[in-house]
């Protein structure tokens, strides 16, 4: 009795686990094609870059100043019975000094005898400052009146204002030129054999860029 039991479920287990082979071979396929099912997103990028400039850059950049700074800006109200607008914030900023090694000319470099040569660099510029918006944070605003926005714009162009004068007033430009005497003096010593004097142009710099 037994034995012609199982010789009539032997066709029945050999087909639920042919489905359970085929199951696991085709199934992920299969729920792919389910419209209803749960897919992961995904994410289609077009590009169109056009390459609209080059430039040639000789700038050695010889020293970078970070700043941290809190920032309370206020603005006056247009109508005097109105409250003045208010925004506060935590700002890191960065300026970096440098010299331009483009302005060198031919006569800056000098040779005196066999054991001399002076070099006259330009002078040092504070070739970039910015504000670190990755430090830096809003920290509120008052009486903006839906200008919010265009308040804290004013505030961070104020704060990148003010890290380039703190720069300045820190002393950027004379570290850029000892930072310069530094570097250049043993590399042209090295490759020159010769003792290395340098010099600074005194010319006014010009007006520094942001990054």
């Amino acid at each position: 009795m037994l034995p012609r039991l199982i010789r009539r479920l032997f066709p029945l287990l050999a087909l639920v686990a042919l489905g359970v082979f085929l199951w696991r071979k085709i199934g992920a396929t299969l729920a792919g094609l389910n419209p209803l099912a749960a897919r992961e997103p995904q994410v289609t990028v077009t590009h169109n870059t056009v390459l609209t400039q080059v430039e040639a850059l000789g700038k050695l950049e010889l020293v970078r100043y970070r700043f941290k700074d809190v920032v309370e800006y206020k603005r006056s109200a247009k109508y005097p019975f109105l409250p003045d607008a208010k925004a506060a914030l935590i700002v890191g900023g960065e300026a970096v000094g440098c010299l331009d090694l483009r302005q060198l000319r031919p006569q800056d470099v000098t040779f005196e005898g066999d054991s001399v040569v002076r070099l006259i660099l330009p002078a040092p510029e504070l070739c970039a400052f910015q504000v670190d918006h990755s430090q830096s944070r809003v920290f509120s605003t008052e009486n903006g009146f839906f200008q919010d926005a265009e308040l804290v714009d004013e505030a961070y162009r104020y704060a990148e204002a003010q890290v380039r004068r703190s720069a300045l007033q820190a002393g950027i430009l004379a570290e850029t030129q000892r930072n310069a005497q530094q570097i250049l003096v043993p590399m042209l010593h090295t490759l020159t054999g010769r003792r290395v004097v340098i010099g600074q142009r005194l010319v006014v710099p010009g007006p520094p860029r942001k990054m």
